[in-house]
């Protein structure tokens, strides 16, 4: 699999419909329509894309499934360094849904890791909703443990309640 970087605006374009894609298909059951809408809106349009790329505030990478001969595109991930605690913020690991259970995820987690050990990082840690069981049990068995759990108002009456979860990276902590 391939980690191709996300830049350009025709990038950020198919990033934002994509984003659009696996989010309906996925968050409606768990938060529901209103505010998957909403959620998609604020932070995975195509303004909300562009603001926080080119505000060098976070990076994203389209997952590229290449084993084929054919480049077929599995989902996408993104997150940001976060200097003041030294660590990885995984902000997002999709995948559509017809490609989910297929070791993906353990890739990105690793790319991840690769990731944090050649920018001297101490750990990587990302926030799972509080009822999303497959995602918890998966990032537990990829070594991550809940370090938090956090209810964060993103505006309009809805909430994100969530568990912060967190891997230590590097060879003392591997």
């Amino acid at each position: 699999m391939r980690f191709e970087p996300v830049g350009t605006e025709d990038q950020i374009k198919q990033l934002a419909a994509m984003a659009d894609e696996i989010w309906h298909e996925y968050w409606p059951a768990l938060i529901g329509e209103d505010q998957t809408d909403y959620m998609v809106e604020q932070f995975q349009s195509f303004m909300a894309l562009i603001r926080d790329i080119r505000n060098g505030e976070y990076e994203y990478w389209f997952l590229v499934d290449d084993e084929s001969g054919e480049d077929r595109f599995v989902g996408y991930t993104g997150g940001k360094v976060e200097r003041e605690t030294n660590r990885f913020f995984i902000s997002k690991i999709y995948l559509y849904a017809n490609e989910r259970g297929k070791g993906y995820a353990s890739r990105v987690i690793r790319f991840y890791e690769r990731l944090c050990n050649m920018r001297n990082l101490d750990a990587m840690y990302l926030t799972v909703n509080k009822h999303n069981d497959i995602a918890i049990r998966a990032y537990e068995a990829k070594g991550f443990e809940t370090i938090e759990a956090a209810e964060t108002d993103i505006g309009e009456g809805f909430i994100m309640d969530d568990y912060i979860m967190e891997k230590g990276v590097g060879t003392e902590k591997a």
